[in-house]
């Protein structure tokens, strides 16, 4: 009998690992275990180091630099799929940046310029991989990015990231109504806290954690295994009539006041 998540032969591309503890890590090891074949991003040459032994277990078929604030290398990535594998089945993004400055500072205080780094870095980057992904989803896909709570309800410390979060969502929405008819499919899945590298960044995210532990009504806090069980779902078969939905995985924080 043929297992329900099932991605024997399917081709997916992971954006994001930054190391062994982060989201697109527990992402692609679900994705592995469950058959897909990889390929995954580092930011540049220095990062490569942290992600390539990830991409080593996990066998990864290949990796290649990604830093969409490069013109250019988003396109190259792309380019890079369709020589190497001729389509793809489904991507998963889950970057997201802003300058030190504007991310502790109050969100009225942003500059400009912080801004509209946040916003391309974390959200549009996404937008313009669907487009790029699009003519090569063939036989339909899926594309996943990553939000968080802050999105809808203000999240002490996350600062500029809600707003943006909330773009990205929306983002979401609108990729998987205009992509839908080519049975491209478009997720966001909304983690509760993770003592990840990227979360690293938020100012005083440990308090953040303490509290979400004391509060969630399952007692405990979610791991990046549990978001990679859900994208190896959302990116299966199994989910083929599922498309343009916020998700969250993160012990019911999200029913709380």
């Amino acid at each position: 009998m043929k297992q329900l998540v099932d991605l024997e032969g399917k081709r997916g591309l992971v954006v994001g690992i930054a190391n062994e503890q982060s989201i697109a890590a527990g992402c692609a090891q679900a994705f592995a275990q469950c058959g897909a074949r990889l390929a995954a991003t580092y930011l540049n040459g220095k990062a490569k180091q942290w992600v390539q032994p990830v991409c080593d277990q996990l066998r990864v078929e290949w990796t290649a630099p990604c830093d969409v604030r490069i013109p250019g290398q988003l396109e190259a990535l792309f380019a890079q799929v369709e020589r190497q594998w001729g389509g793809l089945d489904f991507l998963l993004h889950s970057i997201a940046f802003a300058p030190k400055e504007d991310l502790h500072g109050r969100v009225v205080d942003s500059s400009a310029e912080g801004f509209s780094i946040a916003m391309d870095v974390s959200c549009h980057s996404f937008l313009r991989m669907a487009k790029l992904a699009e003519p090569l989803m063939k036989k339909g896909g899926c594309l996943l990015c990553v939000t968080f709570y802050g999105s809808e309800r203000v999240v002490e410390h996350y600062n500029l990231m809600g707003p943006v979060k909330a773009a990205l969502e929306s983002a979401t929405r609108y990729v998987a109504a205009e992509l839908g008819p080519k049975g491209i499919r478009a997720h966001a899945i909304s983690p509760g806290p993770i003592a990840t590298r990227a979360a690293s960044g938020i100012d005083r995210f440990d308090e953040l954690l303490e509290r979400a532990a004391a509060t969630v009504p399952q007692g405990q806090l979610v791991g990046v295994e549990d978001v990679g069980a859900l994208s190896a779902f959302l990116v299966s078969d199994a989910a083929k009539r599922i498309t343009g939905t916020i998700i969250p995985v993160d012990s019911g924080q999200h029913l709380l006041a």
